[in-house]
């Protein structure tokens, strides 16, 4: 998958839990924004996908920022802030940050964007089905992608042992 349509998607992902509200008008919905650094191609990505669906952010919707660069304040304080604030949803970007936001609450709906291994880390239950209150996106990890060559290698030698025994016939 290319640069540009992994980012696309990760801001359409952030946005499908507004699909539903979309239209419904006169309450302004709060998003929660939780990343270790600003990455403006990943905000622009947010952007793009929840104005597809039609929220204008200063017109229906009230984005939190918090990145953890520069900052004294770790992680998880920065993720506590948000739940105080009480965003509908809340969209985090990295492992760390999606860590923090999962012991920050249960009940807000939780959207991670690029976390590497969210089953290894305890992120959540399965890829099939996270539990709890977190979608998202992930990056294939090591480990799943050497399944996959095994699984391709086992199935190729397969094919190639009964396209061998027919030629012999």
């Amino acid at each position: 998958m290319r640069r540009r349509e992994f980012i696309t998607l990760i801001g359409g992902a952030a946005a499908l839990p507004f699909a539903a509200l979309a239209q419904q008008p006169g309450r302004v919905r709060r998003i929660g924004y939780l990343s270790p650094a600003r990455l403006p191609q990943l905000l622009q990505a947010l952007h793009n996908g929840l104005r597809e669906f039609g929220f204008i952010e200063g017109q229906s919707i009230v984005i939190d920022y918090r990145f953890a660069e520069g900052q004294a304040k770790t992680m998880d304080e920065l993720a506590a802030e948000l739940v105080q604030l009480g965003p509908d949803v809340i969209v985090t970007v990295a492992s760390g940050a999606a860590l923090a936001a999962k012991r920050a609450t249960t009940t807000i709906p939780i959207v991670m964007a690029t976390v590497g291994e969210p089953v290894g880390i305890g992120l959540v239950a399965s890829l099939a089905r996270p539990g709890g209150n977190i979608t998202g996106v992930t990056l294939r990890t090591c480990k799943e992608t050497a399944r996959t060559v095994e699984r391709n290698h086992t199935w190729s030698s397969a094919r190639c042992a009964a396209w061998q025994r027919r030629q012999s016939l």
